[in-house]
């Protein structure tokens, strides 16, 4: 990434690369969601997934199976989403591939004995679009977003992007992740020349908001433009019988991660009720006990206040999520019942996220000079987010709207610099017909930053910000090689 202005050098290869990745606007109006045929979109996307929304594959050389029909040994295949797996008996193989085990020394996780994972697909979106390779009907998850905004101008792998995860673990073990993530946004800025807007799903939100926590606000401000958050899912769950997967979730820190917080939930709003005892956010500890889990109690301690008392995210944010579906707030207990046959008491939500849960970031608000923009959609469950025509329109106008107005001001930037031409032109220096060919750097800068605080410029003032833009594109002129 050159910069002209500090060496003297023009980097064609980045302008053309710049080129590529911004977009003329349409003549039609937003809500027409296409753009002039050929050009794409000036803010590449990113999409980060939720639990379940990223394929696993694994490799295995086991020491021993679980049933005689399980595979011992294996090269790299598909283990997340592999439909074939998860039918009965087979199920039993997937799950002990599946979990991980708990270190109570380092505190983190690791695959089963024998078993490699690793997640195909960073960076490209095809990992994300479908979770199972074979793009079966039912595994579709960023398809339908990401088919919407290809016929603006979007290329998958370019300007579509995919940053899948380990969504076995919260992110307290993914520090190298998050490292790849800052990689893939500054990488696609540089490319684009244009900051990103992120798309998050489910888990995806929680793991970025992380992320975001942890990055200085200058960088924030240069590389992100906006963040729009979708509700979550836990995919695959609802097809599967919870009782044959409860080991693989109970292995899982990401599940710990997700638990009800005591920040949300009061110290006497029971959770779980019993004939013998109630357990509330606040007293997790017994509850661990009773089910005999010491070590999903150690991942919910190492999880349990990665996000307390957090910042707001310091990024303009659009919170869209699905209400007025059943929603488990909490668990009844009948005598004998514990803890396989609970009774499901419903509250708001959207089928899996709690309203309360989901209104979060409205605490925001007054917290950040950055915008936050809320809106829901009647019975628009998890999934249902991700392909509703209202969430999909809301993406692709918001997408536009950005388009629309950097384009006016990138007319604006160019209006100002013909401006600074004419006015170059008349200063009588030794300009030939050809653009600036013998102006001199040092006295074509004096100029343009004079002009800077001429009452002849646009509003009598020009930004020192705006004249070193200015500067960049004289330089980048064709006719203008070498001038600084």
């Amino acid at each position: 990434d050159v910069n002209p202005q500090k060496t003297g050098v023009i980097d064609w290869k980045h302008i053309a690369r710049v080129a590529v990745c911004k977009a003329s606007p349409s003549t039609q109006a937003p809500a027409s969601h296409k753009l002039t045929t050929g050009h794409n979109l000036s803010h590449p996307v990113p999409t980060v997934p939720g639990d379940g929304g990223s394929q696993i594959e694994a490799k295995i050389d086991k020491p021993s199976v679980i049933h005689y029909i399980c595979t011992k040994k294996n090269d790299w295949f598909d283990l997340w989403l592999n439909m074939e797996l998860l039918v009965p008996y087979i199920i039993d193989c997937w799950v002990d591939n599946m979990k991980l085990v708990y270190d109570n020394v380092t505190r983190t996780t690791k695959n089963a004995p024998g078993v490699q994972t690793r997640i195909p697909g960073f960076g490209n979106s095809s990992t994300v679009e479908w979770l199972d390779p074979s793009q079966r009907s039912l595994t579709g998850y960023f398809k339908d977003v990401v088919n919407a905004i290809i016929p603006l101008g979007y290329e998958r792998g370019v300007t579509v992007r995919g940053a899948p995860f380990d969504f076995r673990r919260a992110p307290n073990e993914h520090q190298e992740y998050f490292q790849k993530l800052r990689q893939l946004i500054e990488e696609t800025y540089r490319y684009c020349g244009q900051k990103v807007v992120l798309v998050l799903h489910s888990m995806g939100a929680p793991m970025t908001q992380y992320f975001l926590n942890h990055q200085p606000q200058h960088w924030k401000d240069k590389h992100i433009e906006s963040v729009v958050a979708l509700a979550g899912d836990n995919l695959g769950i609802y097809v599967i019988s919870a009782t044959k997967v409860r080991a693989e979730q109970r292995s899982a820190p990401s599940l710990a991660f997700l638990l009800p917080s005591a920040e949300l939930w009061g110290p006497d709003e029971v959770l779980v009720q019993t004939l013998t005892k109630n357990y509330t956010a606040s007293n997790f500890k017994d509850l661990f006990e009773a089910l005999n889990l010491p070590d999903a109690y150690n991942m919910y301690l190492d999880t349990k206040d990665l996000l307390k008392d957090a910042p707001a995210p310091g990024v303009e944010l659009h919170c869209l999520h699905g209400e007025g579906i059943d929603t488990v707030e909490k668990l009844v207990y009948a005598n004998g019942k514990f803890p396989d046959s609970p009774v499901l008491v419903n509250g708001g939500g959207d089928g899996t996220v709690n309203t309360r849960s989901a209104e979060l970031p409205l605490k925001w608000t007054n917290k950040q000079t950055k915008k936050i923009y809320y809106k829901t959609y009647k019975g628009v469950d998890h999934m249902g987010i991700l392909r509703s025509k209202g969430s999909i329109s809301y993406i692709v106008e918001l997408l536009t709207n950005i388009t629309n107005k950097n384009e006016l001001l990138a007319k604006k930037k160019m209006d100002n610099l013909q401006k600074l031409e004419k006015k170059t032109i008349k200063t009588k220096l030794p300009v030939t017909a050809k653009f600036g060919e013998n102006v001199a750097g040092k006295e074509f800068r004096n100029i343009i930053e004079s002009l800077s605080k001429s009452e002849h410029t646009e509003k009598r003032t020009i930004e020192n910000r705006e004249v070193n833009s200015i500067i960049g594109d004289w330089e980048a002129h064709p006719s203008g090689k070498g001038l600084l």
